[in-house]
């Protein structure tokens, strides 16, 4: 154990002079925006999206740039509930029949008109894309009643439908584009409140308002989104007036951002769980015990310590706290000598367990040396692997890894079990790539229970068989931390991670 302190103080004091480097190099920023003008808006962020289009990703570095160019029937609200967007009103009229009138007078950034052929068209299109797919099923069948009423019929009824409508991969296009095969990953066109310019890759992509958005044209003319990789980078870059936010906020800068008064820290808790995926088919991992084994032997305290500076609470369940269903029936908890029960009843030499763990930024970095000190305990010897965020969804999506660090968000808890853990996600978010027919039958169950009471009861069965399975290693669930120019206004987030930028403006003079 001493020994095992020793290795995590060292992490903690790296940690410390990282930040301490940084801030020997920075200077006071407060500039007000980074071009001078103030309709202008410059966003740093970590990864760059694997894709500008909605279709063909399921990453929350291209969910971002989504939310700027496309619409949906539906967004998820400040406490996660789906609201209209481009919906008026609409009606539940039986258990699976649902009718949308749509708002009239949106325009694409094409010019076009929005009218019900576009929504069938474009949620149709989205039964064919196998990354969003998945958000698409609840959809059993969408007609167009009248140029501006949608009428969808769901194969039994659905618990998930408008929670379902609220995701990217149901953005709604021209229906004329779609017909002619146009390249939406290319050259996005949508009704949202910013349009596509330019893709700059491993630099910038930059946006222009939509002045005709149908929620009134945004504030922020030019909007340049800037990738920018390296935490104490981003930290250093707002400090200096070069960019006005940040998306994520390195977590050992976050002190020093708060002691700037020119700058704002804004914390948010999220339901987005970090885990270190397992790819349950690979020899060793596919051992239920081994996996257990893991999972006790990582002390997810220090990983938050080390990873979070402390920002961030801890995980043991395989499901998000503060969602329904929730439970810790079952859960694994950091016990050494467990870990080491759990590898003895195995019959697999820890020796022989190959596990490298990919790692796309500084923080999944920081959290992987902490996981790979404890393995070294119960004589799992795991390597890290940096990898850049497009390279890593391609690899772990394919099942061409061993362990990943990495994560998942939802607004609620059916959307969250169907993409992480059921088969036919496999291929997309199902990462560790569970095949287990109980679980897509209580999934599959838990989608077509409209009584909250009863899916809650069906989620906490769920939620404690997979405490049991343990296809990966929960490790924490994130506090969100976005910093940005004080001389801003009208920044908010919901636990979804979810900014509106068309409300943000710079204050009057």
């Amino acid at each position: 154990m001493k020994n095992k302190k020793k290795r995590i103080l060292g992490l903690l004091l790296a940690a410390v002079m990282t930040v301490s480097m940084a801030a020997g190099c920075s200077k006071s920023g407060g500039s007000g925006s980074a071009t001078g003008a103030k309709d202008s808006l410059v966003v740093a962020t970590m990864s760059e999206p694997p894709s500008v289009g909605p279709y063909d990703h399921n990453a929350v570095a291209g969910d971002y740039v989504n939310n700027l160019v496309f619409a949906r029937l539906f967004r998820t609200d400040a406490d996660l509930n789906p609201e209209p967007w481009l919906v008026d009103t609409y009606e539940n009229t039986s258990d699976t029949e649902w009718v949308f009138h749509l708002k009239q007078g949106v325009l694409f950034h094409d010019g076009s008109k929005m009218k019900a052929q576009d929504v069938v068209a474009s949620l149709e299109h989205a039964k064919t894309c196998p990354e969003v797919s998945f958000y698409a099923e609840s959809v059993a069948t969408c007609e167009a009643v009248d140029d501006y009423t949608v009428k969808i019929t769901t194969d039994g009824p659905s618990a998930t439908l408008l929670y379902d409508l609220c995701h990217h991969g149901n953005a709604i296009l021209p229906k004329a584009l779609l017909d002619q095969g146009h390249d939406f990953g290319q050259e996005p066109i949508g009704a949202g409140p910013f349009r596509f310019v330019e893709w700059k890759r491993g630099d910038y992509l930059t946006f222009q308002a939509f002045e005709d958005y149908f929620g009134g044209a945004p504030a922020i003319k030019e909007l340049t989104w800037k990738i920018i990789p390296e935490g104490s980078s981003r930290t250093i870059a707002l400090e200096a007036g070069e960019i006005d936010m940040v998306i994520e906020v390195e977590a050992m800068d976050a002190e020093r951002i708060e002691a700037n008064e020119e700058l704002t820290l804004l914390k948010h808790d999220s339901t987005a769980i970090t885990w270190l995926m397992l790819n349950n088919e690979k020899p060793g991992l596919d051992n239920e015990n081994v996996r257990h084994a893991i999972n006790t032997a990582i002390n997810k305290d220090n990983v938050v310590t080390v990873a979070l500076n402390g920002i961030g609470s801890p995980s043991i369940s395989q499901t998000p706290r503060g969602m329904l269903g929730y439970s810790e029936e079952n859960a694994d908890v950091y016990d050494v000598a467990k870990a080491q029960q759990w590898m003895d009843q195995s019959g697999v030499d820890p020796a022989s367990v190959e596990l490298s763990i990919i790692c796309s930024s500084d923080q999944k970095k920081r959290a992987g040396e902490v996981i790979q000190a404890d393995l070294q305990q119960i004589g799992i010897n795991a390597t890290i692997e940096n990898m850049d965020l497009a390279t890593y969804l391609s690899a772990t999506a394919e099942g061409n890894y061993t362990g990943a660090i990495g994560g998942y968000s939802s607004s609620d808890m059916v959307s969250y079990v169907l993409g992480v853990f059921h088969s036919k996600s496999i291929g997309a978010s199902n990462k560790t790539r569970l095949n287990d027919p109980e679980v897509d039958a209580l999934i599959d169950q838990a989608a077509a229970t409209i009584d909250n009471e009863a899916r809650g009861k069906i989620l906490e069965e769920l939620t404690a068989k997979l405490n049991i399975i343990c296809s990966q290693a929960p490790l924490y669930q994130d506090t969100y931390l976005r910093a940005y120019n004080a001389n801003l206004e009208g920044v908010t987030i919901n636990a979804g991670g979810y900014i509106p930028f068309e409300e943000i403006r710079w204050k009057e003079a």
